[in-house]
Protein backbone atom coordinates (compact mmCIF):
# COMPACT_ATOMS: atom_id res chain seq x y z
CA UNK A 1 0.00 0.00 0.00
CA UNK A 2 1.16 3.21 -1.02
CA UNK A 3 1.97 6.21 1.33
CA UNK A 4 -0.15 9.05 1.08
CA UNK A 5 0.98 12.30 -0.54
CA UNK A 6 1.89 14.78 2.46
CA UNK A 7 -0.05 18.15 1.86
CA UNK A 8 2.59 20.83 2.72
CA UNK A 9 2.98 24.68 1.66
CA UNK A 10 5.24 23.79 -0.68
CA UNK A 11 2.62 21.33 -2.33
CA UNK A 12 0.09 23.94 -2.60
CA UNK A 13 2.62 26.26 -4.08
CA UNK A 14 3.85 23.99 -6.57
CA UNK A 15 0.10 23.63 -7.78
CA UNK A 16 -0.34 27.37 -7.79
CA UNK A 17 2.71 27.59 -10.12
CA UNK A 18 1.70 24.65 -12.28
CA UNK A 19 -1.72 26.56 -12.83
CA UNK A 20 0.36 29.32 -13.82
CA UNK A 21 2.03 28.18 -16.00
CA UNK A 22 -0.84 26.79 -19.00
CA UNK A 23 1.40 23.95 -19.62
CA UNK A 24 -1.72 21.35 -19.37
CA UNK A 25 0.46 18.20 -18.40
CA UNK A 26 2.23 20.33 -15.34
CA UNK A 27 -1.57 21.43 -14.47
CA UNK A 28 -2.67 17.63 -14.32
CA UNK A 29 -0.14 16.45 -11.97
CA UNK A 30 -1.95 18.58 -9.12
CA UNK A 31 -5.02 19.53 -10.51
CA UNK A 32 -7.71 16.38 -10.42
CA UNK A 33 -9.55 15.71 -13.86
CA UNK A 34 -12.75 15.77 -11.72
CA UNK A 35 -11.94 19.28 -9.96
CA UNK A 36 -15.27 21.36 -8.75
CA UNK A 37 -14.37 24.95 -8.13
CA UNK A 38 -16.65 26.94 -6.37
CA UNK A 39 -16.08 30.87 -7.24
CA UNK A 40 -18.07 33.43 -4.65
CA UNK A 41 -19.80 35.81 -5.64
CA UNK A 42 -22.98 37.79 -7.83
CA UNK A 43 -21.25 37.97 -11.33
CA UNK A 44 -21.12 36.57 -14.53
CA UNK A 45 -18.38 34.45 -13.41
CA UNK A 46 -19.49 32.87 -10.37
CA UNK A 47 -20.89 29.72 -9.80
CA UNK A 48 -19.47 25.67 -9.59
CA UNK A 49 -17.03 24.84 -12.19
CA UNK A 50 -17.01 20.89 -12.48
CA UNK A 51 -13.94 19.43 -14.26
CA UNK A 52 -10.49 20.51 -14.90
CA UNK A 53 -11.17 22.04 -18.42
CA UNK A 54 -14.39 24.02 -17.30
CA UNK A 55 -11.92 25.36 -14.16
CA UNK A 56 -9.53 26.26 -16.89
CA UNK A 57 -11.91 27.78 -18.76
CA UNK A 58 -12.74 29.56 -15.78
CA UNK A 59 -8.86 30.80 -15.09
CA UNK A 60 -8.76 31.88 -18.95
CA UNK A 61 -11.37 34.24 -18.57
CA UNK A 62 -9.89 35.65 -15.69
CA UNK A 63 -7.02 36.29 -17.41
CA UNK A 64 -9.15 37.81 -20.69
CA UNK A 65 -11.15 39.90 -18.56
CA UNK A 66 -8.19 41.24 -16.75
CA UNK A 67 -5.73 41.56 -19.46
CA UNK A 68 -3.54 39.06 -17.99
CA UNK A 69 -2.95 41.35 -15.17
CA UNK A 70 -4.60 39.12 -12.10
CA UNK A 71 -2.47 37.52 -9.61
CA UNK A 72 -2.80 36.06 -6.28
CA UNK A 73 0.53 36.78 -4.49
CA UNK A 74 0.54 34.13 -1.56
CA UNK A 75 0.49 35.34 2.40
CA UNK A 76 0.41 31.69 4.68
CA UNK A 77 -0.44 28.65 3.73
CA UNK A 78 -2.02 26.46 6.50
CA UNK A 79 -2.34 21.99 5.57
CA UNK A 80 -3.70 19.23 7.62
CA UNK A 81 -4.09 15.69 6.06
CA UNK A 82 -7.07 16.69 3.55
CA UNK A 83 -7.05 20.09 3.18
CA UNK A 84 -5.19 23.08 2.80
CA UNK A 85 -6.19 26.88 3.28
CA UNK A 86 -3.90 29.68 1.15
CA UNK A 87 -4.83 33.10 2.11
CA UNK A 88 -3.18 35.49 -0.96
CA UNK A 89 -3.41 38.99 -1.90
CA UNK A 90 -5.67 39.38 -5.47
CA UNK A 91 -4.55 42.17 -7.36
CA UNK A 92 -5.57 42.93 -10.98
CA UNK A 93 -7.15 45.68 -13.32
CA UNK A 94 -9.83 45.08 -15.53
CA UNK A 95 -9.11 45.15 -19.14
CA UNK A 96 -11.48 48.23 -20.89
CA UNK A 97 -13.16 49.41 -18.12
CA UNK A 98 -15.26 52.47 -18.71
CA UNK A 99 -14.46 55.65 -16.98
CA UNK A 100 -11.61 56.84 -15.02
CA UNK A 101 -9.20 54.36 -13.70
CA UNK A 102 -10.09 55.73 -10.09
CA UNK A 103 -13.18 53.24 -10.80
CA UNK A 104 -14.24 50.61 -8.49
CA UNK A 105 -14.42 48.23 -11.50
CA UNK A 106 -11.30 49.23 -12.55
CA UNK A 107 -9.03 47.73 -10.10
CA UNK A 108 -9.33 44.22 -7.46
CA UNK A 109 -7.36 44.32 -4.75
CA UNK A 110 -8.67 42.15 -1.89
CA UNK A 111 -7.31 39.76 0.41
CA UNK A 112 -9.07 35.82 -0.57
CA UNK A 113 -8.70 32.44 1.51
CA UNK A 114 -8.93 29.30 -0.68
CA UNK A 115 -9.86 25.89 0.76
CA UNK A 116 -8.51 23.15 -1.11
CA UNK A 117 -9.23 19.56 -0.81
CA UNK A 118 -6.59 16.93 -1.91
CA UNK A 119 -6.71 13.23 -2.85
CA UNK A 120 -3.76 11.30 -3.83
CA UNK A 121 -1.78 14.71 -4.45
CA UNK A 122 -4.56 16.61 -6.44
CA UNK A 123 -6.52 19.22 -5.73
CA UNK A 124 -9.67 18.09 -5.91
CA UNK A 125 -12.15 20.69 -4.96
CA UNK A 126 -11.81 24.20 -4.03
CA UNK A 127 -13.21 27.39 -3.23
CA UNK A 128 -12.83 30.98 -2.21
CA UNK A 129 -14.06 33.08 0.32
CA UNK A 130 -13.45 36.87 0.24
CA UNK A 131 -14.63 39.15 3.70
CA UNK A 132 -16.44 42.57 4.68
CA UNK A 133 -16.34 45.16 1.72
CA UNK A 134 -14.20 43.13 -0.20
CA UNK A 135 -16.96 40.60 -1.81
CA UNK A 136 -18.86 44.10 -3.13
CA UNK A 137 -15.29 45.10 -4.63
CA UNK A 138 -14.87 41.28 -6.36
CA UNK A 139 -18.54 41.50 -7.43
CA UNK A 140 -18.20 45.05 -8.96
CA UNK A 141 -14.30 43.79 -10.82
CA UNK A 142 -15.92 40.82 -12.41
CA UNK A 143 -18.98 41.88 -13.40
CA UNK A 144 -19.72 43.16 -17.06
CA UNK A 145 -20.21 47.21 -16.54
CA UNK A 146 -21.47 49.89 -19.20
CA UNK A 147 -19.80 52.67 -20.45
CA UNK A 148 -21.83 54.52 -17.77
CA UNK A 149 -20.30 52.92 -15.10
CA UNK A 150 -23.80 50.96 -13.73
CA UNK A 151 -23.12 46.91 -13.96
CA UNK A 152 -25.04 45.08 -17.28
CA UNK A 153 -25.11 41.60 -15.73
CA UNK A 154 -25.28 39.53 -12.50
Amino acid sequence: MSQPIPITPELVGEAYAALASGDPATVRQYWSQDLVWLVPGNHALAGTYRGLEAFLDFMRKTALLSNNSFRMDPITVLTNDEYSADVTHNLGFRAKTPGDATSPYSKLDIDVIHLLRWRDGKVVEGRGAVFGDGTTRFDQFWSQVAADGTRTDQ
